[in-house]
């Protein structure tokens, strides 16, 4: 069988910090590196399915553009200046179709960049074009999208997870260094999960929404993805900060997650406590799975941390709830696609009428698993239904902030699996929607509270050789804790 993991040799087998350190120094330039990885997406993408468009000659230029300023003596844009990057066809981009994975936006160009969008292009990293996602963001194993299939690296008849399962194959397969998913119920830190890579849902508002296609608005946040723990805190130092276009931008300094990174590199976590989630170490869940999360809290441990079990009863109606208020607020967003102002228009011969025409370009335009939500959301909100539904939700979901709070006053991180089971085959779970949901049942309740999480590696199943991961979890805009935990486990790993 044909390895379509990452390279062990050569420029797209270095961590983004290697590559950055590199080019800085001028031993080899950015647009060697972003043509490295360009080569590796032809040769390996037309099975993996990572990306729905390569921008090579934006991405290029982009590069000669770094290279021409070290050359000419600047100093680099940002640490990660000249390293190629993944970005998820969730942000708008001038230069590049922004689809969502959907055909109601195929072809459609943005007149605008996304705030991560362009604080990416200034900070001198190029884009290498935009990754498949499940439309909309909705779904758990990418095989929602309207265009393409992803495939899972590690074994390319499994997925890689979703809905940001583009993102992570690409990762995981050398085609890029670095990548940006979001994160509405899990769909950074679930794909990361299942291809062996690092992926981190910052603090909600930390990171701009701005030009990021909406979900579900209270859930939504865009993140970093990469292979290292620092590779991916300094990605989340370039993205994160305050945005006054998006409402929902906090104003609070980001957290020095890279320094934290770089501290728990030394391997010494004394004084750290660490919740163990009670209800995230549960029967049904997949034996290797339980078995490396054990080995990982045991090598916490083993560095210095303290443990402590936590009771967080009101996690088991996490997915009740998050499956009312997603939907929810879907059926809301996704009001705007209506064929009229931009993307795909149907029926418009003459003799349809506006109505017709938006009913018409929906139709075509949505996939299933949209509709489902859309039409699950239409009903919680309407009258009759809304107290007894989504406002019920509403409550549950306080309930599992209190959860958290009260977690956290006995630790300072928490961790659990991120994934119940190893990536699934494909087909397995497209046909029963609940089997998809339940996939994300460790990932749902920091979406709900608005907390920060990372995956990490924790190695693969004996039994099937796919990866596994460990979520770790931590208080609001304290999202530098996980990075000190992550990066202290990776390198004891």
């Amino acid at each position: 069988m044909t390895d379509y993991t990452t390279p062990t040799e050569g420029l797209t087998s270095l961590t983004a910090a290697e590559l950055a350190e590199k080019i800085h120094a001028r031993d080899i330039t950015s647009r060697e590196v972003t043509q490295a990885h360009l080569d590796r997406i032809a040769e390996i993408d037309e099975t993996i399915g990572a990306f729905l468009h390569v921008g090579a000659e934006e991405a290029l230029a982009a590069a000669d553009a770094v290279d021409q300023a070290l050359a000419s003596g600047e100093e680099p844009a940002s640490p990660l200046a000249g390293v190629p990057l993944a970005l998820k066809d969730l942000f708008t981009t001038t230069d590049a179709p922004t689809t969502a994975a959907s055909k109601i936006l195929e072809g459609y160009r943005a007149p605008y960049d996304a705030t991560v969008t362009k604080r990416l292009r200034e900070a001198g990293i190029p884009i290498l074009g935009k990754t498949n996602l499940d439309e909309f963001a909705m779904g758990s194993t990418t095989e929602n999208s309207a265009f393409q299939v992803t495939r899972n690296p590690h074994n390319i008849e499994h997925s890689p997870g979703g809905s940001g399962g583009g993102s992570a194959a690409a990762l995981a397969s050398g085609q890029t260094p670095l990548a940006i998913g979001t994160d509405t119920g899990g769909s950074i830190r679930q794909p990361a999960a299942l291809t062996g890579t690092v992926g981190v849902k910052p603090t909600y508002g930390t990171v701009s929404r701005y030009g990021m296609i909406a979900c579900a608005s209270s859930l939504d946040q865009g993140g970093p993805t990469a292979r290292t723990v620092l590779d991916t805190a300094l990605l989340h130092e370039v993205i994160a900060g305050h945005d006054g276009f998006d409402g929902t931008s906090v104003d609070k300094p980001v957290a020095p997650v890279v320094a934290a990174a770089r501290e728990g590199a030394r391997g010494d976590l004394s004084g750290v406590r660490v919740g163990v989630i009670k209800q995230f170490d549960r029967d049904g869940w997949q034996d290797g799975v339980l078995e490396n999360y054990h080995r990982a809290v045991e090598k916490l441990v083993e560095l210095g941390a303290e443990t402590v079990e936590v009771d967080c009863p009101h996690f088991e109606d996490a997915l009740s709830a998050y499956y009312l208020i997603l939907p929810s607020e879907v059926s809301s967003n996704l009001a705007r696609f209506d064929g009229m102002r931009y993307g795909q228009r149907v029926g418009d011969d003459g003799t349809h009428s506006a109505e017709q025409v938006m009913s018409l370009t929906r139709a075509a335009g949505f996939g299933p698993e949209v509709k489902r939500r859309i039409m699950l959301g239409t009903y919680a909100l309407s009258v009759g239904y809304y107290d007894a539904y989504y406002l019920q939700a509403q409550r549950v979901r306080q309930l599992i902030a209190q959860d958290f709070a009260k977690a956290f006053e006995a630790a300072d991180v928490l961790v659990g699996p991120t994934a119940p089971a190893t990536a699934p085959k494909l087909g397995e779970l497209t046909d029963d929607p609940l089997k998809m949901y339940n996939f994300d049942l460790s990932t749902l309740p920091l979406n709900l509270a608005g907390l920060p999480g990372m995956s990490v590696p924790t190695g693969t199943d004996a039994a099937d050789g796919l990866p596994t991961g460990m979520q770790l979890m931590a208080p609001a805009f304290a999202d530098d804790r996980l990075y000190r935990v992550g990066a202290a486990y990776e390198a004891a790993r």
